[in-house]
């Protein structure tokens, strides 16, 4: 075959794969968000076809002739269409791997799961929970046995969301925050505390909308192709750079929740928004990795969404919008959106405390993954952590083990992303800062030149390189999580006048 015919048909492949995958994503995010409770089912069931349909498409025998000899003439492609080949053909060699009735089977367990998991959490009831839980552990271990048959499994689940991620490389890096940042923790809880009383109160959820929509505005987000949704547990969904969805969940009693809950899904959609136009409907036109992806979402609620100069911009809208807090200063709403005490909900955590929630799951899934701990045994292993790590007690599964919806979608391996994501976001903004005034830039109130930097260093590559290979080149230099520990340092040292 001609190499530009064989192209032609590559193309095609691609968008029938992505046509999948965008009615298959479109039926997950309803029924996420606005579809009836009792359509799961249903929802399971069509997912299940359209699963088997990409499972035939993808490993049949055109598709792996073209993958073939596509892959063995690599040398003669462009870079775009040697890394569209490449990380195509293996993906259909693991697909390839994975016997079809137990992919279909997986997709259709996911997608209960799920909704058991949303009853589960409502009734603070475990154990309805638990055999969904217990099928996603084996699915799982089975599926990396499949596709990595010489890794440990974790391992496998930590290369699937960051490509050449090991537990002993995840090891290093949560020791040096365990042994930089706990002295810091301790430190701030012998300080006098951050006042953020002003924080509960009964903020109305038709104004806190107005927020969000304010927020994504003041962020750079193009709202004609990236709209916001409400669900139990927030997320963000690129379909492509086209039509991106993000989620929050508003507390009646608590505006601050929902405020950087989309400033972080927001972060997440400005990098799905921008990969360069010739990547979309490609393979590699969304992000690279899930721990790039939550560099771009850490660093905009964190860095950014919780520094000084951001706390400031937006406070005039926030006393517009909630009048009960027109009596606090700027520096009063600075530092109780930074207040650092230890907490029960991951997502609801300071930035200090936050790796300790990832470090909790770390240590949990590698358990539930080499079977030395049981789903049985599961909450009293989570609570016993939660005491040691954070000093806290688990009142209820709720608020414990149930808190989180990514092992009920069989994201195992995922939660790392989060806390390197974070690390690699404060990294990020030393060398941006080189170039850019950030805090000047944050007070004009125009956010375009962050957004430009991060789309000339991050965002426009998508796919196109290894995450490794991305960040090194974005960055200048290799990743050092010590400019993180550094930044934690500098700032609670200031906010608390240690």
């Amino acid at each position: 075959m001609e190499l530009k015919q064989a192209l032609q048909q590559l193309d095609l492949l691609q968008r029938k794969q992505i046509a999948y995958g965008h009615a298959m994503g479109l039926i997950s995010y309803d029924g996420n968000t606005v579809a009836p409770k009792g359509s799961a089912a249903n929802r399971a069931e069509t997912l299940g076809i359209l699963s088997g349909e990409i499972y035939m498409l993808s490993t049949s025998e055109e598709t792996i002739a073209l993958l073939d000899e596509l892959h063995a003439r690599r040398e003669e492609l462009d870079l775009k269409s040697r890394r569209i080949v490449e990380v195509m053909h293996k993906e259909i060699e693991n697909t390839r791997k994975i016997p079809m009735d137990e992919y279909i089977a997986y997709q259709k367990l996911c997608v209960e799961a799920e909704d058991i998991w949303r009853k589960a959490k409502d009734a603070n009831d475990y154990p309805l929970f638990m055999p969904y839980l217990k099928d996603l552990i084996e699915y799982t271990r089975r599926i990396a046995h499949y596709t990595h048959p010489d890794l440990p499994v974790y391992d496998a689940l930590l290369d699937q969301y960051e490509k050449g991620l090991t537990r002993e490389k995840c090891d290093q890096f949560f020791d040096t925050l365990r042994r930089e940042l706990v002295p810091l923790i301790h430190k701030v809880a012998q300080a006098k505390q951050v006042d953020d009383s002003f924080l509960t109160g009964v903020f109305p959820l038709d104004k806190q909308r107005q927020l969000s929509d304010y927020v994504m505005q003041v962020m750079g987000i193009d709202r004609n192709h990236c709209g916001i949704g409400e669900t139990e547990h927030p997320f963000t969904t690129g379909f492509t750079k086209y039509d991106v969805r993000i989620t929050t969940h508003y507390y009646e009693k608590n505006f601050a929740s929902s405020l950087y809950s989309v400033i972080h899904e927001g972060g997440h959609a400005l990098y799905d928004l921008h990969p360069a136009d010739d990547l979309a409907y490609t393979n590699i036109g969304g992000g690279v990795s899930m721990s790039i992806h939550e560099s771009q979402s850490r660093f905009y609620e964190n860095i950014i969404g919780r520094s000084r100069a951001f706390v400031s911009l937006i406070a005039p809208k926030l006393r517009e919008l909630f009048p009960e807090i027109n009596d606090r200063t700027d520096d009063e709403l600075y530092k109780a959106f930074n207040k650092a005490q230890p907490s029960l909900i991951r997502t609801e955590s300071d930035e200090l405390h936050y790796c300790m929630h990832i470090m909790v799951r770390y240590e949990l899934e590698q358990k539930l993954m080499d079977g030395t701990l049981t789903v049985e045994a599961l909450p009293q292993e989570w609570n016993r952590l939660y005491k040691e790590y954070l000093g806290v007690d688990v009142p209820s599964d709720r608020e414990g083990v149930l808190q989180d919806t990514h092992w009920a979608g069989g994201m195992f391996g995922y939660f790392p992303s989060y806390a390197l994501g974070s690390a690699y976001g404060a990294q990020m903004l030393s060398v941006m800062q080189e170039t850019v005034d950030v805090q000047s830039v944050i007070e004009s109130g125009d956010l375009t030149p962050i957004n430009c930097w991060l789309e000339e260093h991050i965002w426009k590559y998508g796919g196109l390189y290894e995450p490794g290979t991305l960040l090194e080149t974005a960055l200048g230099r290799p990743f050092d999580p010590m400019y993180f520990v550094q930044y934690l340092k500098q700032k609670f040292t200031e906010i608390y006048q240690l």
